[in-house]
Order: C-alpha cells, then sequence, then structure tokens
C-alpha cells in the first residue's frame, strides 16, 4: 500500500513539474520537453532529496520494488518505436538508417576506447574497464527519444532516419558490448572465450528477432478472431507484457546461453505486427495513448534512480566527463560522416548526430551485465555510466528537442502564440 502511494506520488510530482516549467520558461516560448521534467521531479521525489525526509521513496530497494514498471514501460516504448519499421518506409529508407545506425554506433564505442585506454596507461582507471565503457557508449536511448518525438510532434528527414537507427544502434550496441565483455573477461582471466566473445551474442539477437516475429505473428492471427477494437487493443497489450515476460527468461544448451534482449525482442513484435496486421495504425494509435501514464512513470523512476552520490567521486567525474564528451563527439561525427556517405540532407547530416546523445536504459542494463566482472572494477563502471546517465538524461531530451527544431521539423510556438492558447483555455 505504501509503495503504491509513493508512485502514485511520484507519477503526481512529474506531472505537476511539467506545468511548472510550462508556466515559468513557457512563458518566454520555451518548449521543455516533458522528458526532462519527468527526470527532475524523480530526482526530487527520489531517496537523495526528499526521500530523505520521509516524502517519495526513501531508499533504492523501494525503488527496486517497482522495477516491474519500469520493465513493463520501456516493453511499451520498444514495441512503439518497431512500429516505425514499416515495409513502406524501409524501402525507401532502410539502407541509409542501417548503414548510419552500424556505423555512428562503432565510431562513439571506437573514440571512447582509445580515449580510455589512454586514461588506463595514466593507471586512471583499469584496462577491461576501459574496453566495457567503449561499448557501452554506442546505446542510446530509445526511450527519451520516443517521447520528444511524439510530444513536439516532430516531422521531418532527420525524424524519419532517427527512430530506425536508435533501434539499429541498440542493436550493434548489444554486439559490441557482448564481444567487449568477453574481451575485458579474457583480460583478467587471461584466457579468450570465443564462445562469450562470438556466439553468444550472435545467439542472443538472433533468438530474439526470432521471438518477436513468432510473437507478432500469434498476435495478429488472434486480432482476426474480434471485430471489436477495443478487445483488439487489450489482445495487444496482454501480448506486449506476455513478450516482456517470455524475453527475461534464459537458458543453456551445452555451454552455449541462450538469451534475449527484451528490448530488441519487443522491437521485433512492433514491426511484424505493423507488417501483417491490416489494422495495426489504428491499435497502435489506441496503445499510445493508453500507455502515456506508464511513460511517465518510467522518467519519474528514471530519475529517483540516479544516484548522485557519484558527483562526490573526483575521480568518477574526470573520466565521466572524458566519456561523456568523447561520446558526444563520436555520435556526431559518426552520424555526419556515415550520412553523407549515403548522401543525406544537408539537415540530416548537420543535426542527426545531436538527437542521439541521450543515454539511460540500455546503458544501465549493460552496467548490471558488467558486475560480472568483479567488485572493483564492476563499480567504477557503474559509478562513471550513473554520472553520465545524470547528464545526458537532464540535458540530452532538451538538445535533441534543440536539434530537430533547428532542422525545422518542430514548429517553433512565439510566445504571444502560448499565451494565447493558455488564454483560450481560460
Amino acid at each position: 500500500m505504501t509503495l503504491l502511494l509513493r508512485t502514485a506520488f511520484a507519477l503526481s510530482a512529474g506531472l505537476l513539474m511539467t506545468r511548472a516549467f510550462k508556466y515559468t520558461v513557457g512563458r518566454k516560448g520555451i518548449m521543455f520537453p516533458d522528458v526532462t521534467s519527468f527526470l527532475i521531479a524523480g530526482v526530487l521525489v527520489g531517496p537523495y532529496v526528499l526521500g530523505r525526509f520521509g516524502i517519495g521513496f526513501t531508499s533504492p530497494e523501494e525503488l527496486s520494488g517497482v522495477g516491474i514498471l519500469s520493465n513493463i514501460a520501456l516493453g511499451f516504448i520498444a514495441f512503439d518505436i518497431g512500429s516505425e519499421f514499416r515495409a513502406a518506409s524501409l524501402k525507401e529508407m532502410g539502407r541509409s538508417a542501417l548503414f548510419i545506425g552500424v556505423f555512428q554506433a562503432l565510431m562513439a564505442a571506437i573514440l571512447v576506447d582509445g580515449a580510455l585506454i589512454l586514461l588506463s596507461y595514466w593507471d586512471v582507471l583499469p584496462l577491461p574497464a576501459a574496453v566495457v565503457l567503449g561499448a557501452i557508449a554506442s546505446a542510446t536511448a530509445p526511450a527519451a527519444t520516443l517521447m520528444v518525438v511524439r510530444q513536439f510532434k516532430a516531422k521531418g528527414p532527420v525524424t524519419d532516419l532517427l527512430l530506425p537507427i536508435v533501434a539499429l544502434d541498440d542493436a550493434a550496441g548489444l554486439v559490441i558490448f557482448a564481444v567487449s565483455m568477453g574481451i575485458s573477461q579474457a583480460m583478467i582471466g587471461g584466457a579468450v572465450n570465443i564462445v562469450s566473445v562470438a556466439i553468444n551474442p550472435l545467439i542472443e539477437i538472433v533468438s530474439s528477432l526470432v521471438l518477436g516475429a513468432v510473437m507478432g505473428w500469434v498476435l495478429t492471427m488472434l486480432e482476426k478472431l474480434f471485430l471489436s477494437n477495443s478487445n483488439r487493443l487489450s489482445m495487444t497489450i496482454s501480448f506486449v507484457l506476455m513478450t516482456i515476460a517470455l524475453s527475461s527468461g534464459q537458458f543453456h544448451i551445452g555451454g552455449v546461453r541462450v538469451a534475449f534482449s527484451s528490448l530488441l525482442v519487443c522491437m521485433t513484435l512492433g514491426t511484424a505486427f505493423c507488417n501483417m496486421c491490416d489494422y495495426s495504425a489504428d491499435i497502435m494509435a489506441r496503445s499510445q495513448r493508453w500507455s502515456a501514464p506508464l511513460y511517465a512513470v518510467f522518467f519519474v523512476l528514471s530519475g529517483a534512480r540516479l544516484e548522485l552520490s557519484v558527483m562526490g567521486d573526483a575521480s568518477v567525474m574526470i573520466v565521466g566527463m572524458v566519456y561523456i564528451l568523447v561520446r558526444c563527439a563520436g555520435k556526431y561525427l559518426g552520424a555526419s560522416v556515415s550520412s553523407a556517405m549515403m548522401n543525406c540532407s544537408p539537415n540530416v547530416r548537420k543535426y542527426l548526430g545531436v538527437t542521439l546523445f541521450p543515454q539511460a536504459g540500455v546503458a544501465l542494463g549493460m552496467v548490471v551485465s558488467a558486475q560480472a566482472l568483479g567488485g572493483e572494477i564492476g563499480g567504477l563502471i557503474r559509478n562513471i555510466i550513473l554520472f553520465s546517465v545524470l547528464v545526458y538524461e537532464l540535458v540530452g531530451p532538451m538538445m535533441t528537442r534543440m536539434a530537430l527544431t533547428a532542422a525545422g521539423e518542430i514548429e517553433a510556438k512565439k510566445p504571444e502564440h502560448v499565451q494565447r492558447a493558455r488564454f483560450s483555455r481560460g
């Protein structure tokens, strides 16, 4: 009961924070992303601010108790992003999205690896940690990107490429991370394990694609049994929940681990469903309205989980700032160079990279896996990523909004328009 009350309080705080920004910076015509408002509200109701006084979440353990809500929300976010891979749009930009998505992910990983390996030679951090951090740098935050695009109704060449690239980016990131983890474990243990470096990552990706595609086909067949779109929506929601549950499982065949990426499985589910189901567009529109409060809870809880204590460690902040700056350079350069190679428009070359700066859920999931490297190295990786996520999540959505506005894909509202709209609502 207490945990449910705290969650309801956190959601209310997040929604009220969007109004607070609307009536402060909004008066000057500045469009503040709701994502950032939710995250700031989450920090305030988290264990390091109001939680110290018994208001909101008082401990990390309480937050772990509502972690299932974050997993469900991330599944629905991935399902929504999967719907962007419709056959018609893939024919038009599929090759460009694939090339840019993989290229910029590799560029970010290589540049961060290079910078942090140099720091490792100066004994600032262990070499295995540097290798893994470079891999984590490849991942982008699909949730924050999707929320900004939906909130401001962004439309145009940059937006059309952005959502499929974010999805492909995380798929590429999972492969890079798995390979890097195998290399780091070999550095620590003194032997290279080919299974963990090459076979397990490949199996995870293939098994995730197969599971998502099968679930999408089954959902499409079952939807035909219903005539009411309300019942079809209920079936869709239940299938997304079922897919999230199934993708959390894993098993072993001999020495090979068969696991799934929940993000990739749910993306594939959305892609298969939207390409096979004739009335998927209406169901997806209804699903997005239903899941809006769930997304708000996800970002408020994400903000509450940001550990402000890492700000007190100077070494973490130094490595964290190098990580942040070099990763941003890698994302920007990678997107700019690859989009030029694919003959994309000048706006895509100039602004796409900025929209790829946010980082959160997928990176934090990689951090959990990185704990297998041992207490000291795993803890260092965790603190550096927590610091970077704190910066990225608070600044990244705003930069995405600014880039899409500069590209002409978000209509900039003038101050008098904001005031007129407020007056018309009474």
